[in-house]
């Protein structure tokens, strides 16, 4: 049920008690703690600390709230300069889309040599589960052949696969084709090691102040997989770019600001009035009073019910005053502990229905829901928690798993969405997570379909649907019966280390209650303590995402170095490492960067990573990658590069340059004499000498080489003696011919 409500911020809950007391007013001290103005003390004094706790709570929380905005990118100057070769990577049935001929023209206007690649219907993979990278390897390969064609290496990829979304994947119906090819994209480009920065658009996906809701938020989809490769792949990222309904010359200029710029900016929205630059605030405190106290009434379904975090949303419906409960799941009432939740809520006062419902199934959604009506049930709030999270890297996720990771959420929210009847609706809450708005590594298909729970609450508050969706950080469900889900999926103490609490229950419903009074559509929701998060997030790249936030303005402030970095000279810190003979210390480095990679990872033995097989393999993203960096640096006593990880991608390669780092080159080995050799070359390029000198030079190369080729060494000393007289008579010509002869030429 809906009604007025009196509640404030926690801050102005505080000044007015304690004016009520400067004041002695008695019915306004009473009516800050709820109790009689005649209450004996003995009932103040806890009255008092319940107040003191039920504020403390609202101020916690209150701080966790943040909000997506969007901020007008000045206007530059001149048109934008492209160079080189771009590759863009068009649906075969949307190369006339003004969008793309737009976008083309522009590129090419710039000064950009645009290459095509077009993707049909042929390049899916109808057969997905017996050939889950069927559809990669034949974008390799097509890739491969058009570089070659090229002759030279990219500047950059443009992807238009967003575009195209309508259309399901023809093998798996819950993956729109466009979402499928991207991921095709991004894993074929790493296998064809295209370095280029790849660049994803789409179409009316976000909303920004130009307008008020995404018209496709479908799109979205293609944002939430965009965050998570600029993790995993920082070294091959340019970034995300939403393009506008009706695309003019004015959206090509824009475009190409954007791809020519060589700042950080990674995520903009294209619009009439100009480009639009996505950020991070804290969501402000609404200073009015709640519209409403939210309180559940009638039947309330729970999708993913008997779950970890279903399990406490349908505790705290209980006691709120729930009056039916129906918590699907597609194991239904064989669920573990599904008998036993289903016990403890009846004896809580609420009826219960343990429903076996695949939300992903539209029939089964029909069903239940056309069941519970025809029972005469009225649905007056649905909480959508269903959700799979199996977490791997994308060069590891086949389009079969990606479907899978998606289809509850996304399908899920879709189907309730169509099928509900909204007017009778209080609440419709969509639970997403941060992976969705920021990214996480090995979150792609958790974070897509995320990103999608928050695009389509707004689409739906747009038509009328009361929806509100809440990003969360991660929930502490464990110790909860029935506990599952993404929570047992990341290692805790990791979690800690990076910045980012669990929410413990009590705190989550309270925030969730504060959303519902307001009745808001789209919130983020998570305890980050940004002196350890931000730092490691940035690691590989900048995240302007961030940049608006204080807590950031002050960190960059403070510091233009990554804390954990060692100011300590080497030579304090690696005695050990020093004091080892010259042939031990390749093995002792070795070792110190497996055991540093593998507690990292949560490894339970360092010779689980192979010395060989790069780091992004094994589960390493960029937060990761800066841990070990600063694990190395704090055992070594080095400045490290925040790019460690990617710069030397395997353990092998890190510890050769530990060691070139600490004890120099090492001039007996190969890599030390092939790295000579680049240098001597790069010099002699930059040389223009005179005729003798050139002479004198290429006779010692040729020389050199000539020994280089003979098992035996040098000449005998007489024949090079004997040769003396006649190569200082002889012409160039004459010398050249000498020297080829001598070389077997």
């Amino acid at each position: 049920s809906t009604g007025g409500s009196g509640e404030r911020p926690a801050d102005e809950q505080d000044t007015a008690l304690w004016a009520a007391v400067e004041k002695t007013d008695l019915d306004g001290f009473a009516a800050e703690l709820a109790i009689a103005p005649d209450a004996p003390l003995g009932t103040v004094l806890p009255a008092l600390a319940d107040w003191r706790r039920r504020v403390g709570t609202l101020a916690t929380v209150d701080h966790w709230r943040y909000r997506v905005t969007w901020k007008r990118r000045p206007d530059t100057a001149g048109a934008a300069a492209l160079t080189g070769h771009w590759l863009a990577v068009v649906p075969e049935r949307h190369r006339t889309d003004p969008g793309v001929t737009t976008a083309l023209e522009a590129l090419g206007a710039a000064g950009a040599d645009v290459a095509l690649l077009e993707i049909s219907d042929a390049d899916a993979d109808a057969d997905a589960e017996a050939e889950a990278d069927a559809d990669v390897e034949r974008l390799e390969q097509r890739l491969r052949t058009l570089l070659a064609d090229l002759g030279a290496a990219p500047a950059g990829v443009l992807s238009f696969l967003g575009l195209d979304l309508d259309r399901r994947h023809p093998g798996l119906p819950a993956l729109p084709s466009g979402l499928a090819a991207t991921l095709a994209l991004i894993r074929a480009l790493g296998r064809a090691d295209v370095r280029a920065p790849l660049w994803l658009t789409t179409r009316q996906a976000v909303t920004t102040g130009e307008d008020t809701h995404p018209h496709h938020p479908l799109g979205s989809l293609i944002w939430g997989l965009g965050q998570v490769t600029a993790l995993e792949h920082p070294d091959r990222w340019g970034g995300l770019i939403d393009l506008p309904a009706a695309p003019d010359a004015r959206t090509g200029q824009l475009l190409c600001a954007a791809l020519a710029d060589a700042g950080p900016e990674d995520q903009v929205a294209l619009r009439p009035a100009g480009a639009f630059l996505r950020r991070l605030a804290h969501a402000p405190r609404d200073r009015r009073p709640a519209r409403r106290t939210w309180r559940p009434r009638g039947t309330v379904v729970i999708t993913g019910g008997t779950g970890a975090l279903g399990s406490v949303l349908a505790r705290w419906l209980a006691a709120e005053g729930a009056e039916h409960l129906v918590l699907t799941g597609r194991r239904g009432a064989d669920a573990p502990g599904a008998a036993g939740l289903r016990d403890e809520l009846t004896a809580a006062g609420a009826r219960v229905t343990l429903a076996a419902c695949d939300v992903a199934d539209r029939t089964a959604v029909a069903d239940l829901l056309a069941g519970l009506a025809a029972a005469g049930e009225t649905v007056r709030a649905v909480l959508h928690a269903a959700g799979v999270a199996e977490l791997t890297s994308l060069a590891d996720t086949g389009p079969a798993q990606f479907a899978a990771g998606i289809a509850a959420k996304v399908d899920g929210a879709r189907h309730l969405t169509e099928l509900l009847d909204h007017t009778a609706l209080d609440a419709f809450v969509l639970f997403s997570s941060i992976a969705g708005v920021w990214g996480s590594g090995d979150h792609g298909a958790y974070a897509a379909a995320n990103a999608y729970l928050d695009a389509l609450a707004e689409a739906n508050r747009a038509a009328g649907i009361p929806t509100t969706s809440i990003a969360w950080g991660v929930w502490n469900a464990f110790g909860v019966k029935g506990a599952g889900g993404i929570s047992e999926a990341v290692d805790l103490d990791q979690l800690h280390r990076r910045g980012l609490p669990l929410i413990e229950p009590e705190l989550g419903l309270t925030a969730l209650q504060r959303a519902l009074d307001r009745d808001e559509t789209a919130l983020t929701v998570a305890p980050v303590a940004w002196e350890r998060f931000f730092p490691l997030f940035s690691a590989a790249r900048s995240r302007p995402l961030f940049d608006d936030l204080p807590q950031v303005r002050a960190l960059t402030a403070l510091t233009a170095q990554v804390p954990g970095a060692p100011a300590q000279p080497a030579a304090e810190q690696h005695t050990g490492l020093a004091a080892l003979p010259p042939e031990d210390r390749d093995s002792a480095l070795l070792a110190l960067v497996r055991g540093e990679a593998a507690a990292v990872l949560g490894f339970e033995r360092p010779d689980q990573l192979e010395p060989d097989r790069a780091f992004r393999d094994i589960g390493f993203d960029s937060l990761t990658a800066m841990e070990l960096r600063n694990r190395l640096a704090g055992a070594t006593g080095l400045s490290l590069s925040a790019a460690l990880v990617f710069d030397h991608p395997t353990p092998l390669a890190i510890a050769a340059h530990l060691k070139a780092e600490l004890f120099g080159p090492d001039t007996d080995d190969d890599a030390f004499v092939l790295t000579e050799l680049d240098r001597l070359a790069e010099r002699l390029t930059g040389l223009n000498p005179d005729g003798n000198t050139r002479l004198e030079i290429t006779l010692r190369l040729r020389s050199l080489l000539a020994r280089w080729d003979r098992p035996d060494g040098a000449r005998p000393a007489a024949d090079a003696a004997s040769a003396g007289p006649e190569l200082q008579s002889a012409s160039v010509d004459e010398v050249f011919a000498f020297i080829d002869s001598e070389l077997g030429l």
